[in-house]
């Protein structure tokens, strides 16, 4: 589904805030827990930074975590895409009231326009402002509004929805603003929500839902509502295991844990940096650890090769041909012709394949490259045998190199290009 104007798509929920969650330090007993405290001390430390410069009170981050434990837990009634995306308009309209309009200081709402404009674009009557004028509009004064240091002019006027459309007078700039503002999103909502809603059926729905969603009182509804995103999320993926990872166990409560001490920033066990590195190293070695074994296998069985030299760096190459030429430098740029292989002969790159050579710099590609290269004189050939670390390690390349493999190229120095 596509962005619905500058409203955040994020799913709601419709819960009070009961709960205590506090910081502590726990008992990791297994790598299965680290990984689950990692990923909630990650996410709630990212969650923290991006979401609660504003408000960080002990209020906004317990409805956060609620609504993410009941959504774990499978308490919280399915919602249809109409009704979601109600509900993310209904909480978005909510915090405009103390952040103005689409989180602008400049611009009060007044929902009373700002909803008799979004039905009107939800039934496309165009009769006060087309899409590409209210598009316009607001574009342009929102623009011209930027980098000023403002506060909220004037009290929000609050509204509940109507279900027909209507004219509106437009008195001064604040009313133009939220009309334009308003018929935007019900033009996008119809485009891409209510498209296929032939009998008004959806529509009605949706008006339904935002009444009752504009009833409901918390502290941050965006905010709570992404809690009960990332909730059923983890519910969703324990089938395959957790993070995609087949047979990682879900231990919510760890998970929780991690997310409140990065939320209250109590950075227990690790910090944030060191929990996301922690989570990406242990999956890819979950996942890819047999491939890295493999190729260091390989290598170990390579070396004994006595026309394989082996490098300070763990660099292993035999020469094919010997030139007789100038050897690169890191600085210089090369043409080579090469074909790279995994270490079960599967050819993922060819030049020779292509019928022309690659010019490059030496040092702009893989480490084992740049160190390979300047051993070479111009005219060699030579077998590079390159280790993940010196390739492209955990990170892999396309969908043919994976994580930590290990690398073979024939390569084939032609020239040095000035």
């Amino acid at each position: 589904m596509k962005k619905i104007g500058l409203l955040a798509v994020i799913a709601m929920a419709m819960i009070s805030c009961g709960n205590t969650y506090t910081a502590k330090q726990i008992t990791l007993n297994d790598q299965t827990d680290s990984v689950n405290y990692a990923l909630g001390l990650m996410n709630g430390s990212m969650i923290k930074m991006q979401q609660l410069a504003e408000d960080s009170s002990d209020a906004v981050i317990n409805e956060f975590l609620e609504a993410m434990e009941k959504a774990y837990n499978g308490k919280n009634e399915k919602q249809t895409e109409v009704q979601e995306t109600a509900r993310n308009i209904a909480f978005a309209v909510k915090e405009f009231e103390t952040k103005g309009l689409a989180e602008n200081k400049s611009f009060p709402i007044n929902e009373k326009i700002f909803f008799q404009a979004f039905v009107n674009g939800l039934n496309e009557d165009t009769t006060m402002m087309t899409q590409e004028a209210a598009s316009e509009y607001f574009r342009n004064a929102y623009m011209a509004s930027m980098g000023k240091d403002s506060v909220l002019a004037g009290k929000p006027v609050k509204a509940k929805c109507p279900t027909s459309t209507a004219p509106v007078v437009l008195a001064n700039q604040m009313d133009s603003l939220n009309y334009a503002f308003g018929f935007l999103n019900g033009s996008e909502v119809k485009m891409y929500v209510l498209a296929s809603d032939s009998t008004g059926d959806d529509r009605k729905e949706f008006i339904k839902t935002i009444n009752q969603a504009l009833k409901i009182k918390c502290h941050n509804p965006q905010l709570m509502g992404l809690g009960r995103n990332i909730g059923n999320a983890i519910r969703e993926q324990e089938a395959e295991g957790l993070v995609g990872v087949p047979g990682m166990e879900t231990r919510f409560q760890v998970i929780l844990q991690g997310f409140v001490n990065g939320m209250k920033g109590a950075e227990k066990n690790w910090d944030a940096n060191e929990a996301q590195a922690y989570v990406q190293r242990t999956i890819n070695d979950i996942k890819f650890g047999e491939i890295r074994r493999a190729g260091e296998e390989f290598l170990a069985a390579n070396a004994l090769d006595e026309d394989v030299t082996v490098t300070e760096s763990g660099l292993q190459y035999k020469v094919i041909k010997l030139g007789k030429g100038q050897k690169p430098s890191a600085t210089d740029k090369v043409r080579v012709h090469y074909e790279g292989t995994l270490i079960d002969g599967t050819v993922f790159d060819s030049s020779y394949q292509r019928g022309e050579p690659t010019t490059f710099g030496v040092n702009q590609v893989i480490a084992g490259w740049t160190e390979g290269l300047q051993l070479m004189p111009v005219g060699s050939t030579f077998m590079f045998y390159i280790p993940q670390n010196l390739a492209y390690g955990e990170r892999g390349a396309g969908q043919q190199i994976s994580p930590y493999a290990t690398l073979i190229f024939k390569v084939e120095l032609l020239g040095i290009e000035k």
